[in-house]
């Protein structure tokens, strides 16, 4: 990843300000800067770019539009906007500021390579000695790993290849890698797994991670794996199911945000469980209103085959809880109910503890990555529970739906160990400064602050 220079020399400058500050920074501006600024109409909005020439008519200095306080975003463009050439930012003496600048360059010159090659990047960017340059590169990596995994077509990124992927990020780290798949997942006691990925021939699998010191605190992650989600027999509809390559968003946030905790050596335990299913159709498929168990024994009534998430989400989570871990925190592209609820830049939150929940959106809002905490409501659980099952994946009621999803998975869960449910989007509808179109990590970054806190 070349975004970035050790040395300051022939750097072209880059000053920052904002439409409250821009008459005082221009009037310690040269009569050719002052001239050039008013004649290009700068306004100091955020976003606004300007270039100022030197006399020779070589770029001199880059004048740029920003927030106050700034944010990530307001970086985002320049690594792609700007001339080839090497920079530095100029007038950003708190670290805070520095930092969201840098991560924001670097986040904003992502690009997907993988079928569609683009124009290389011209620009580098230096980065003072002071500056945690591997925390940058790590969180930058994970970043974009998160964005290929989701980016990447299920014809290259079945449950067999999303394996692969976890154990080539398992081996960069020495972490151990399980992998149970096909039948033997029934004889694991991994029944809910099974049903729902029987009907694809990449098998379904269950991926378990474990890293890290034995003596700290031990932390799961546990994210959705549903490769491809056709609907099951109760199909999606074309428009429904354009975007079903991302249903695996879940488990490509808990796989960036292990590269992250690995990467920076985070002080605790972690293991990773992602159950990974296709979501297909074929004579033994899942039908509505089968029955099926679960790892825990509790029974569950399938309402509708388009449901499958939380089904396997169920056994993992069950899991998950099993060894007593400090905190269990699960990603999840889940229900369509949390984006009409919060839209879709807006990851919805759920916890069975208060200070947990505080402690993640106190992290989203200090990180600039944002997430909003949606109620566990005792009352709707009676939504929830089977008529001929224990539960059902599919309430009647159209209404709550992240809400009575989030209350099937504490089934599985409980109340005493601390846990956090992401209901995410994991896509970027529109393409915004240093978030392209496509696959996007939401929340990550908030999370692995809030991990830190927590231990």
């Amino acid at each position: 990843m070349q975004l970035f220079s050790t040395t300051r020399s022939k750097a072209i400058p880059i000053f920052f300000v904002t439409k409250n500050n821009l008459k005082g920074w221009i009037s310690g501006q040269s009569e050719t800067t002052k001239r050039w600024l008013n004649s290009s109409k700068f306004s100091g909005v955020q976003g606004e770019i300007c270039l100022v020439p030197e006399k020779n008519g070589n770029l001199g200095k880059v004048v740029v539009g920003g927030s106050n306080p700034i944010e990530v975003w307001d970086t985002g463009s320049l690594a792609m906007k700007l001339p080839k050439g090497k920079y530095v930012f100029s007038n950003l003496s708190k670290q805070s500021d520095l930092d969201k600048a840098i991560l924001g360059w670097a986040l904003g010159s992502y690009s997907f390579e993988k079928y569609k090659k683009r124009e290389p990047i011209q620009t580098k960017l230096y980065i003072p000695p002071r500056h945690d340059r591997r925390k940058i590169m790590e969180t930058v990596s994970a970043t974009f790993l998160v964005r290929d995994l989701i980016n990447t077509p299920t014809e290259d990124m079945g449950p067999s290849d999303l394996e692969k992927a976890s154990r080539a990020l398992a081996g960069r780290h020495n972490a151990k890698i399980k992998v149970i798949k096909g039948d033997k997942l029934l004889s694991a006691n991994f029944p809910a797994i099974h049903a729902i990925g029987r009907s694809s021939e990449d098998l379904p699998r269950i991926i378990d991670i474990n890293w890290g010191n034995q003596k700290k605190p031990e932390v799961v992650l546990v994210g959705k794996g549903v490769c491809f989600d056709t609907g099951g027999l109760n199909i999606k509809p074309a428009s429904g199911m354009k975007l079903m390559k991302k249903d695996m968003g879940g488990a490509a946030h808990v796989l960036g945000l292990a590269s992250m905790i690995m990467g920076l050596k985070a002080p605790i335990k972690l293991r990773v469980l992602i159950p990974v299913v296709e979501n297909s159709i074929s004579g033994n498929s899942i039908r509505p209103l089968d029955v099926i168990k679960s790892r825990s024994g509790k029974t569950i009534e399938i309402g509708h085959t388009d449901a499958e998430g939380r089904v396997i989400l169920a056994d993992a989570l069950t899991e998950a809880v099993s060894r007593k871990p400090s905190l269990v925190i699960d990603f999840a592209t889940l229900t369509g109910a949390a984006r009409v609820a919060l839209g879709t830049e807006v990851p919805a939150l759920f916890s069975n503890n208060d200070r947990l929940a505080e402690c993640i959106v106190g992290s989203g809002k200090t990180q600039q990555d944002p997430l909003w905490r949606l109620p566990l409501w005792p009352d709707y659980r009676r939504h929830i529970l089977g008529k001929v099952g224990d539960l059902t994946n599919s309430p009647e009621t159209g209404f709550g739906g992240a809400i009575t999803a989030a209350l099937f998975l504490q089934e599985f869960v409980g109340t005493q160990i601390p846990w956090a449910h992401i209901d995410l989007m994991a896509w970027n509808t529109n393409n915004r400064i240093g978030r392209p179109e496509g696959g996007e990590a939401m929340g990550m970054r908030a999370i692995y602050h809030a991990i830190l806190d927590w231990v």
